[in-house]
């Protein structure tokens, strides 16, 4: 059984593979900008150049995107072979929502590309509209995705300017909780399944309240039964070992 390496291992502890035989995972609370890649390369460089290694397996159970932050699962050693098992878990969000607009990335990443009316939009029709939302559903990636089309990255086609065509994925939204509205955001917890975009998720609430919706915040606050309350941060890492 692999190791789990978070805030509850004592500091100073040695990560060096030869003793973990089935490998580590490394709670990591993913830094807003960085890429869910940046984080593995980081770990991975920092164990090659603390354990003199030429090579050390390391990979991650789950993508991030850039503009979010929370729980990033890092395999190390044969713990990359449980990957895909712990990236098939359940995962919980806390997204904030800005209702009156859109973009095209359905995040901050791009700017505003059309504006909508939200005054009409009330705590209850959220409500509502949240309970609707609930359950097996398909739903349509963002063309701004990691998504594989023809082989290529679908963002990296977006980017450039091309077509994307994406097919609707079978996803189910397990529940939702609004914490706080004060219009036009709304933050709202999510509990989902595997391969739900939480952008996506954005753009169809915002179309169910007849308005346009984007994604203005976003914490990943667990990963199957790793929560955000156990992750490190990339200075805790550094600090620590």
């Amino acid at each position: 059984m692999y190791a789990v390496i978070d805030r509850n291992t004592p500091a100073g502890t040695s990560l060096s593979p030869e003793l973990y035989p089935e490998g580590f995972v490394m709670v990591m609370d993913k830094p807003y900008g960085w890429t869910s890649a940046d984080v593995v390369r980081k770990i991975k460089f920092s164990l090659k150049k603390m354990y003199h290694l030429h090579n050390v397996k390391v990979g991650h159970a789950g993508t991030l995107d850039p503009l979010a932050t929370g729980v990033l699962l890092v395999c190390a050693g044969k713990a990359t072979k449980v990957s895909e098992a712990l990236q098939a878990e359940r995962k919980e969000y806390v997204a904030d929502v800005t209702f009156g607009a859109t973009t095209p990335s359905f995040d901050l990443e791009h700017d505003v590309d059309a504006v909508f009316p939200w005054e009409h939009i009330t705590r209850e029709a959220v409500e509502e509209a949240l309970g609707g939302m609930e359950g097996e559903q398909m739903q349509l990636p963002p063309v701004y995705s990691a998504k594989y089309v023809d082989g290529i990255r679908a963002y990296e086609m977006a980017r450039q300017g091309e077509t994307v065509e994406l097919k609707a994925s079978l996803v189910n939204i397990y529940g939702t909780q609004i914490i706080d509205f004060r219009p036009p955001v709304l933050k709202v917890a999510v509990q989902c399944s595997k391969g739900t975009y939480i952008r996506a998720f954005a753009r169809d609430l915002g179309l169910a309240l007849g308005s346009g919706a984007y994604l203005s915040g976003l914490v990943r606050t667990a990963s199957g039964g790793f929560s955000i309350e156990s992750a490190l941060s990339v200075a805790d890492f550094d600090a620590r070992f």
